[in-house]
């Protein structure tokens, strides 16, 4: 039996939520139809729509190929990265708007600075007061295990941009900024944990986190982020007792 071509063409329906504040009252859906192969990426239909149909529609990308995080986004109801998810994998009609909970500069572009201000807080570089060694700062690969799944955090803002609690309280320093400092607190090398559970334990830190899960399953890197949570609370607590 013959197979289909994988890059079949076909017709899909794509509804934007554009929003425009020096000229919109309100966000608005626009529609467009496009011509797309089953292969593309939401990213290469957006492309498609900038450079053929409307050129005033503004989004941010940069390396596409799901390392910088920069093109993350709303898609048919789920955050995503729009240079990761297949035209094939979402039906006839595509829904894009952008990622909640931070201000909207220009459709999908949000302010991103509150989500950078909060993953600062947290000290996400390596602290060691310790004399350095003469050659490398040596570590297990059993305690490098413990945190490897944060490493690689690519700093999307998808997690923390589902969070119904972030939603709710721009003031909550999210899931993203806990994995971080996570990233750091059970690196055996690190002795700047104290500092970083004094942020998290404050009125919005951690304990803001109802378990919802939905960070674990909108990151597109697969961190388990609501686990890595949950360990940096335990870590608290133990520390208090």
């Amino acid at each position: 039996m013959a197979t289909a071509p994988a890059n079949l063409e076909r017709q899909i329906r794509v509804r934007i939520k554009r929003f425009n504040p020096e000229q919109d009252k309100r966000p608005y859906w626009a529609e467009y139809n496009v011509t797309a192969r089953t292969t593309d990426r939401v990213l290469d239909v957006l492309h498609q729509i900038k450079w053929e149909m409307d050129g005033t529609l503004s989004f941010r990308r940069s390396c596409a190929h799901g390392i910088c995080g920069s093109d993350a986004m709303l898609i048919n109801g789920v955050n995503r990265l729009a240079c990761k998810v297949l035209v094939k994998d979402l039906g006839d009609t595509i829904s894009v708007e952008p990622i909640r909970g931070l201000r909207v500069i220009k459709d999908m572009i949000v302010d991103m600075e509150p989500f950078f201000d909060s993953y600062k807080a947290v000290l996400p570089y390596f602290i060691n007061d310790t004399p350095a060694p003469s050659g490398e700062r040596y570590q297990s690969p059993e305690d490098r295990e413990i945190f490897d799944a944060t490493t690689k955090c690519i700093l999307c803002a998808a997690c923390t941009t589902s969070c119904p609690v972030f939603w709710a309280n721009g003031s909550y320093i999210g899931p993203a900024a806990i994995v971080n400092a996570h990233r750091f607190i059970f690196d055996s090398r690190d002795e700047g944990t104290a500092d970083r559970l004094e942020v998290l334990g404050k009125a919005n830190g951690l304990w803001r986190c109802r378990t919802a899960y939905n960070c674990t399953e909108a990151c597109p890197r697969g961190i388990p982020v609501t686990q890595a949570i949950e360990d940096v609370k335990r870590e608290l607590l133990w520390r208090r007792t």
